[in-house]
């Protein structure tokens, strides 16, 4: 897992640590790193020309002494001075080392645009509230320079606790951060201000507590493998009902994400249309017709181990029956699509004691906690925690970056997303999957997940193809045909 921490959590670790060493030496760790990735992006550090952007807190000054490194090896370095306040030694340093600092921001934009490499120190991990000027127009001249921009622990303008972005910020190629990710690098709209993240151990580690998010490498999300026992029954069943006479697609789509995810059966109900396509396209699924609006309905599917609802059902009076008949049962069910809907009007179905992922885009959860839709975008992770607290249940909230949330839990970041998954009929995939995740065992937490990472893997596989560079459009039948090849990756 990559950890990361919220400013507050950062800030004590840093404090705990400082107390033990001697004074500046956390700040030259930091500056040593910062230097080491800066050399390391230039082809030749003599002669290179180098612009640092200071601010007036310790990032500033981790940009000064990194700077200073540089200008000992021969790069011409220039320090633009945001403001009138900067880290006074570390400015003394860079001028020992040959570099120079210049006091007009106003002026400074032909020197940026000609750098090879820009620094960014505007603004620390502390930075909230968008950026004022001239630290704005700084930002939009690095952003908009040839040069390769390299951020200081976070991009300024990019709430590193969150990830909002208020306002102008940093495009960084290339973030260094210290001690421990923040959320804000992994977040949208800030991950995508970041770049490549690299992480500079500066010593935190015994010093910080548990993370507040996490992102999974591939090993982290495997889900366990069949046994020399296993049976279809042992592997996990799981029950979909999904699809009406309008939206047939939902239920082929969510069926195929539910085989292609490793479920030893999947039994499939609705009404007479759907149940035929799924027939037609999935022969090894068991199906049966259903009256939604009949009493009984899940008593003719047949024993399932988790269920999958909502994906096509429609809204009306008798897709709700069956959703709060699913919900009265004490085993794991996912609710996605018309089901969440429903849900926004019928909050108190979710009363249960039985784990519940619920499987929103931004709309959806809007709905079902009474925020608006640019707000939940704009502040995810605080609207995905929200979520998990007041539906009591484990949310996956869909969008740029999937975030995974459960209460008193450290929330997943999904880091295998792409933008190729905007296309009609994926979310319908990614309910199967994670639902045939949940009948084969697997935590509600760790069900969403894993299954959101094989989700986006399977997008990119699928999007790559043979020999090109994955920008080839998908649909949602591609992904759950490259669902197999994502689920060998893991290995």
């Amino acid at each position: 897992m990559r950890y990361a921490h919220e400013v507050g959590k950062v800030r004590a670790a840093e404090r705990a640590l400082m107390a033990r060493l001697p004074e500046g030496a956390l700040m030259q760790r930091a500056a040593a790193g910062l230097a080491s990735v800066c050399a390391r992006l230039l082809p030749s550090v003599y002669g290179a020309d180098v612009v640092l952007l200071v601010g007036s807190g310790d990032n500033g000054g981790d940009a000064l002494y990194a700077g200073a490194r540089l200008a000992r090896r021969g790069a011409r370095v220039a320090a633009v001075a945001a403001g009138s306040r900067i880290h006074e030694d570390g400015a003394a340093a860079l001028r020992r080392a040959g570099g120079r600092v210049l006091d007009d921001p106003a002026g400074a934009e032909p020197v940026v645009a000609r750098a090879d490499l820009i620094v960014d120190g505007l603004t620390g991990i502390g930075g909230a509230g968008g950026l004022r000027e001239p630290h704005a127009t700084l930002a939009r001249w690095a952003s908009e320079a040839t040069g390769t921009v390299v951020a200081c622990d976070v991009p300024s303008g990019v709430d590193a606790s969150s990830g909002r972005v208020d306002g102008a910020a940093v495009h960084a190629d290339v973030t260094v951060t210290f001690g421990t990710h923040k959320p804000g690098l992994l977040i949208d709209p800030g991950a995508a201000h970041c770049g490549v993240v690299e992480l500079v151990d500066i010593g935190l580690g015994d010093d910080l507590p548990d993370p507040d998010v996490v992102a999974p490498w591939p090993v982290d999300v495997r889900p366990p493998e069949p046994g020399p026992e296993s049976d279809k029954y042992r592997r996990g069943v799981v029950g979909i009902l999904a699809g009406s006479r309008r939206y047939t697609g939902a239920a082929v789509l969510s069926t195929g994400g539910a085989v292609r995810g490793g479920a030893g059966m999947v039994r499939f109900a609705s009404e007479a249309e759907p149940v035929d396509l799924v027939r037609q396209r999935w022969p090894e699924v068991v199906t049966t017709v259903i009256d939604p609006g009949a009493g009984g309905a899940l008593d003719r599917v047949g024993r399932v181990q988790a269920w999958v609802v909502g994906p096509g059902l429609g809204t009306g009076d008798d897709a709700e029956a069956l959703l709060e008949a699913v919900l009265r049962t004490e085993l794991p069910v996912l609710v996605d699509a018309d089901g969440l809907t429903v849900l926004a009007r019928r909050r108190k179905l979710l009363a249960r004691d039985a784990p519940t992922v619920l499987t929103p885009h931004a709309g959806e959860l809007s709905r079902l906690i009474g925020v608006d839709r640019e707000r939940v975008e704009a502040r995810r992770l605080e609207n995905v925690r929200r979520a998990a607290e007041e539906l009591t249940a484990t949310v996956l909230l869909k969008g740029s970056t999937t975030l995974v949330a459960e209460q008193d839990r450290p929330v997943r970041v999904n880091p295998s997303g792409t933008p190729r998954l905007a296309t009609a009929g994926t979310g319908d995939v990614l309910s199967g999957l994670v639902g045939a995740l949940l009948a084969g065992g697997m935590p509600a937490l760790e069900a969403a997940a894993a299954g959101a990472y094989l989700h986006g893997l399977a997008a990119r596989i699928a999007a790559a193809g043979p020999g090109d560079a994955g920008t080839a459009p998908i649909s949602a039948f591609d992904v759950i045909g490259a669902l197999p090849e994502a689920f060998r990756l893991l290995d």
